[in-house]
């Protein structure tokens, strides 16, 4: 594909950048089948120890490209964005991600599939579906309630408002915070440790922790079918309108 996704190896560590700094790195169908891609290939290969994901130009990912969303709306399981989904939350190879800027809708919920999670104080993380009309995704209404509790996973979905990346270190959505200056070298550093262990052990571990996996594969599904019916709502409509139109949706007249 283009040079809009970077993907390389260094050593045991396959490195994955969103590289699309004037679209703030917004995801595209091409993009999400070649990450998809690097992601198989990376689960059969025991030489991949570890995956980093991070984006360029200061962001991490305002999430879907939303004229290549609306032209190719993911309906069902197969559509690209929620084959990347099921594939980040199944995989056993320990993932790394280094948040910085924006990580919006899909690139916040990517990391609660991430083992590993540094993000600079100042990042902006958002789960904005439902100013969309839309709902959460990626097995995000399951996680959030259990790791969160459900006050909190209600506040992050339904207010749907950015915080910080130093907030998400306090909920335990990111591990630690790191300054920008050092986000890469500290990303690479901890990719490194891990990469140095052995793999077998590594994925195993990971798959023991993983061990509720059956109930976030059925909470990905449930979302994905909800999900795929509200993109055909009246209110969907009207989100996505005010969106390309950048004016304030009206939902008053709108029944449930």
């Amino acid at each position: 594909m283009s040079d809009e996704l970077i993907i390389s190896r260094n050593g045991h560590i396959l490195d994955i950048q969103f590289n699309r700094p004037t679209k703030k790195n917004a995801l595209t169908l091409d993009m999400y089948k070649a990450i998809t891609s690097a992601f198989e290939a990376a689960e059969d290969d025991l030489d991949v120890r570890v995956i980093l994901l991070h984006g360029a130009g200061g962001t991490f990912t305002s999430g879907n490209d939303i004229g290549d969303f609306l032209a190719n709306p993911p309906m069902d399981e197969s559509a690209p964005a929620l084959r990347f989904i099921s594939t980040i939350a199944r995989t056993h190879v320990p993932v790394i991600a280094a948040i910085e800027g924006v990580a919006v809708g899909v690139g916040s919920t990517m990391l609660l599939h991430c083992d590993y999670v540094l993000a600079t104080p100042d990042a902006r993380l958002q789960f904005p579906f439902v100013n969309l009309a839309l709902l959460p995704e990626a097995g995000s209404t399951y996680l959030l309630p259990r790791h969160l509790g459900y006050t909190k996973a209600a506040e992050l979905t339904l207010l749907a408002e950015e915080f910080s990346g130093a907030k998400a270190v306090e909920l335990g959505i990111a591990s630690r915070n790191v300054e920008a200056a050092d986000l890469m070298s500290e990303a690479m550093a901890v990719a490194a440790k891990i990469a140095a262990k052995p793999p077998q052990a590594l994925r195993l571990t990971k798959k023991l922790l993983k061990s509720e996996q059956a109930k976030v594969d059925a909470a990905i599904l449930e979302e994905g079918r909800l999900f795929g019916q509200q993109l055909t709502s009246p209110e969907a409509r009207e989100a996505f309108s005010a969106f390309m139109e950048k004016r304030k949706p009206d939902f008053s007249n709108l029944a449930g």
